[in-house]
């Protein structure tokens, strides 16, 4: 009797011993760090990114003076703006290093110098817009004016939403998260940058356009962040993707790659879903002022850009023939340069919304969006 209950003993002993260390192992999975409720790190620097956010709105800015008819947009200059060089008259000063073009999807940087030189080209005819015609179209009701081209393509919006998805989108979720930047070092700090991992992680964060205290505070939005926000009451991605990014940067400071890694898939998820969401809510709008030419073209060339776009996440849903067979049934052509609004049908509106909606899971908010 001694000696079996010594062995159960023994036995007790050695199961509490492999329980307590099987607990150990659990807990050290989990973080043992904090995450703030902002994004306020040391060593944060994104400010060549917001430097590209107010590049990019200068563009747009000058873009549109050309809807006025005595206005002719100057070609060389909106080149030199895309480019940042000599010729860009700013109005302020900007680092000679920091362009939008260079950091745009290399093959897509041809499109983009062709849509601008085009857009200028637009913008010298001073007659009403109507289909076959370039010049500046009006809505129904007058309220609103869009210069268009002769295939009802503004290639204001094109370029702009395009540039967000070619350049913005795709440094944020492709580059800055991609395998180069993410295998940067993670031990040396830089005063003002943190380490080169740290580094990247807060460059992409600065491509989303929202200040460090968002979505508490949505003053200030820039392009994707305000695009984010008006989706927020449908989808409520907001908070979540804010918290994905301070929790993806806290892992990195406390090297917790796995993590890190995980936040890096919610945010490409979550981001994308707001893209094909305004793609959506573009062609919505399409269909609803289908009768009137000057907003049924103005939010079909959005929709158009916007699902674009969808191509520059390295962890996208559609393959990029996806995508082009999408452009083919709301742009007419899946090459920027060559679009044409006038044979679009609502047939083909419909079908694509649906194809977009079922494939981001956003089904039961289509109509709404």
């Amino acid at each position: 009797m001694k000696n079996r209950s010594s062995s159960w003993l023994i036995i007790s002993f050695l199961l509490l011993s492999l329980f307590t260390i099987g607990c150990g192992d659990d807990e050290g999975n989990q973080p043992s760090y904090s995450v703030p409720d902002t994004y306020q790190f040391e060593n944060v620097d994104y400010s060549g990114q917001l430097t590209r956010l107010s590049m990019l709105n200068g563009l747009k800015d000058y873009m549109k003076t050309g809807v006025s008819a005595d206005v002719v947009l100057d070609a060389e200059q909106l080149l030199a703006m895309y480019a940042n060089t000599a010729d860009a008259n700013w109005g302020v000063a900007y680092d000679d290093s920091k362009q939008l073009k260079n950091k745009t999807f290399e093959s897509a940087q041809s499109d983009f110098e062709a849509l601008l030189t085009q857009l200028a080209a637009t913008s010298a005819h001073g007659n009403a817009a109507v289909s076959g015609a370039a010049g500046v179209a009006v809505s129904l009701d007058g309220s609103k004016t869009y210069l268009l081209n002769e295939f009802g393509v503004e290639a204001i919006q094109v370029i702009e939403k395009g540039l967000m998805g070619a350049c913005l989108y795709y440094q944020a979720t492709s580059v800055y998260f991609g395998e180069g930047k993410m295998s940067g070092d993670n031990s040396a700090v830089v005063e003002g940058k943190g380490t080169e991992m740290e580094h990247a992680w807060d460059e992409a964060f600065g491509y989303l356009g929202v200040p460090q205290d968002f979505p508490s505070n949505t003053d200030g939005l820039f392009f994707w962040g305000d695009y984010l926000n008006d989706r927020n009451e449908l989808l409520m991605l907001n908070q979540a993707i804010m918290e994905a990014f301070r929790t993806g940067r806290a892992a990195i400071s406390n090297d917790d790659i796995a993590t890190r890694d995980q936040q890096i898939t919610t945010i490409r998820n979550l981001w994308e879903k707001s893209v094909a969401a305004t793609a959506i809510h573009y062609i919505n709008s399409t269909i609803e002022n289908f009768d009137d030419y000057a907003i049924r073209c103005h939010a079909l060339s959005e929709a158009v850009a916007f699902t674009y776009s969808l191509k520059f996440n390295e962890g996208r849903s559609l393959s990029n023939s996806e995508t082009d067979d999408l452009l083919l049934e709301i742009g007419g052509s899946s090459n920027l340069t060559e679009l044409d609004l006038l044979n679009i049908t609502l047939v083909d509106l419909e079908a694509a919304r649906s194809t977009m909606a079922e494939k981001f899971e956003l089904t039961e908010q289509m109509l709404e969006l």
